[in-house]
């Protein structure tokens, strides 16, 4: 509301500080208690359904940018259009139940029980509560500090989250996002909000793939496809912006080199780290270990965007490309030698494999 009624660079700036501030701390909240409230068996399709109505979201929001080019004051409109989906989920959030995990962390097992009825039945209640147990959740008080993430005893899942999401970001994807109306325009397309929109529908396509595959492909086998399917359009990007040879095809070339990498990203780089954080994470350093994970998002995604157009202006866009298809390449290979598979798995066995009682 606050940009949507800015008459002044400063009430703008503002504004989008607000914003910035909600989809940092939702950024983090939401995959953690999406994986907490979730089934066992579904967790992984619910979680990337987050992901793909992300995407959906900014499909919408490319499309609703269409009409600014005959109304040069339709940002207005878009802003004030932001309001419903912020004001239906906060609304929303008042009759969602309290996170059963959270709560028996808390000690709170009279409200545990209520929540887990409200979520998953009469049924599912002593299971539940057996497995909340078995799974040595903290009682009231415990909770770790900020130095306990880089302890030996949780070390190792720390740094493949922070280096989860920093493989995410210097894989490209942001720089490929800005990059794309240019490449677009060497096939033909000129209109800027045609060519994002087409960006956006190859990540709502990829990431509803991944939501039908999360469950039963597993998540280590989609990030290792994703990531070599990343790097290989990456070459493909790199070859039809520089090769001579190939200068005929070079704007199809680019075009399919760019929407073959969303499509990649979207089926497991994109939804995946933010659904595999919170399984990995033990239940006591889960919520700062999240956020740890998602500061380092970020950063990167901050310093790609800043030093992007610097780098290709240094190096050419070709061997930019060819760097990132490099990271890609390694990301593959950490991933395969590190990252274990949750699918299948409750919240308390994978804590119990990964992180057994010091």
């Amino acid at each position: 509301m606050l940009s949507a009624t800015a008459n002044s660079v400063h009430a703008m700036i503002a504004g989008r500080f607000l914003v910035g501030l909600g989809i940092g701390i939702s950024s983090a909240l939401v995959p953690l208690y999406i994986s907490e409230i979730s089934p066992t068996e579904i967790r992984g399709a619910l979680g990337s359904v987050n992901q793909l109505f992300i995407c959906v979201g900014i499909l919408i929001a490319l499309v609703a940018g269409l009409p600014l080019a005959g109304n040069p004051i339709w940002w207005r409109t878009m802003f004030w259009a932001a309001v419903v989906p912020a004001f239906l989920l906060g609304f929303g959030m008042l009759f969602a139940p309290e996170s059963p995990r959270w709560l028996f962390k808390q000690g709170k097992v009279a409200e545990t029980q209520i929540a887990i009825k409200k979520l998953w039945g009469d049924k599912k209640l002593d299971s539940t509560m057996t497995s909340l147990r078995a799974g040595g959740s903290e009682t009231a008080g415990e909770d770790a500090g900020w130095g306990d993430l880089f302890s030996s005893r949780y070390q190792k899942v720390v740094t493949i989250g922070a280096a989860l999401f920093l493989f995410q970001q210097f894989a490209g994807i942001n720089a490929v996002v800005y990059y794309s109306t240019s490449v677009f325009r060497t096939a033909g397309i000129t209109s800027d909000v045609a060519a994002s929109a087409l960006v956006g529908a190859a990540n709502v396509f990829g990431t509803m793939v991944a939501s039908s595959l999360m469950d039963k492909q597993g998540r280590k086998k989609l990030l290792i496809t994703s990531f070599l399917g990343m790097s290989f359009s990456m070459l493909l990007l790199s070859l039809g912006l520089s090769w001579p040879s190939l200068a005929a095809y070079s704007g199809t070339l680019a075009v399919l080199g760019t929407v073959s990498y969303i499509l990649a990203f979207s089926l497991g780089a994109g939804p995946v780290p933010a659904l595999l954080l919170p399984e990995i994470f033990p239940s006591k350093i889960r919520a700062k270990a999240v956020s740890l994970s998602l500061g380092v998002h970020w950063v990167t995604n901050f310093m790609i965007g800043l030093y992007f157009l610097s780098a290709v202006t240094k190096f050419g866009v070709s061997r930019v490309y060819q760097g990132f298809a490099a990271v890609c390449l390694v990301a593959a290979i950490y991933i395969s030698q590190n990252v274990v598979e949750t699918k299948g798995k409750s919240l308390e066995e994978i804590e119990m494999e990964l992180s057994p009682a010091a």
